[in-house]
């Protein structure tokens, strides 16, 4: 078999969402599914049976994050230990610029339905593919948003013929790499606001994420209270609505 063509299949993915269309692809942390317009967005929340008060995230990298958001610099030099230093996956979560280039051309709507309270979350350093998607939808301006590639309440899928027919059939074009890194934590990323440092959701890495904040910062996150206490990872969910 040949090797992986991350360079191609992310021009593939960024050309499908320039042209209105839905891609689903890995990241370490699970297939995901994106869109950068109102309509197609609209379209892969219908597939996936969200409630309407969920909210997509932006892909994106560390750049990207330091780009959008208007965190304090104590918070970016977390995330940055976190993702240069650590190499670990995380969903950053913090205030941002509405009038960014990236976040302006989705509109008001479709702006509104990726944010919450004035922050947006961006899900960086979660494999080659994804930061190249990021990178190059960045360099041509196009906004890249969404969310797993799942059926809500049914779990992150970490292999691509366990997306469910009505994922892949709302999507123009389906990246099969396999089994992703960290299927054994069963859940997706490990999503913290970092301007208040509530953690959204514990998601994959979580522990080793503990341990950076902790040993570095002075900062102590909740303990995980499992899987089978807290499947989805989702902490007050009824307060905080990404996912």
């Amino acid at each position: 078999m040949e090797r992986l063509d991350i360079a191609g299949d992310a021009r593939r993915i960024v050309d499908v969402v320039k042209a209105g269309g839905v891609a689903v692809f890995p990241t370490d942390v699970g297939y995901a599914g994106a869109a950068g317009c109102e309509a197609a967005l609209t379209r892969f929340f219908l597939a996936k049976g969200r409630g309407a008060h969920k909210r997509n995230a932006m892909l994106g990298s560390l750049a990207i994050h330091e780009d959008v958001h208007t965190l304090p610099a104590r918070a970016n030099t977390m995330i940055r230990a976190l993702v240069e230093d650590y190499d670990l996956p995380i969903s950053a979560i913090g205030p941002f610029g509405a009038d960014h280039p990236l976040l302006r051309p989705l509109g008001e709507n479709a702006l509104a339905a990726s944010t919450e309270g004035g922050t947006v979350a961006i899900l960086m350093n979660v494999g080659a593919l994804e930061h190249r998607i990021a990178t190059l939808a960045a360099e041509e301006g196009q906004p890249l948003f969404g969310s797993s590639a799942n059926l809500t309440g049914t779990g992150t899928k970490f292999r691509a013929v366990d997306i469910q027919p009505e994922i892949r059939g709302c999507a123009e074009l389906v990246v099969d790499y396999g089994l992703q890194k960290f299927h054994r934590y069963k859940r997706s990323s490990t999503m913290i606001d970092f301007s208040t440092m509530e953690v959204v959701r514990i998601g994959s890495c979580y522990e080793l994420i503990q341990e950076v904040l902790a040993r570095h910062f002075g900062v102590e996150l909740p303990p995980d209270p499992g899987l089978d206490a807290l499947p989805s990872g989702h902490v007050r969910e009824a307060q905080r609505r990404y996912g």
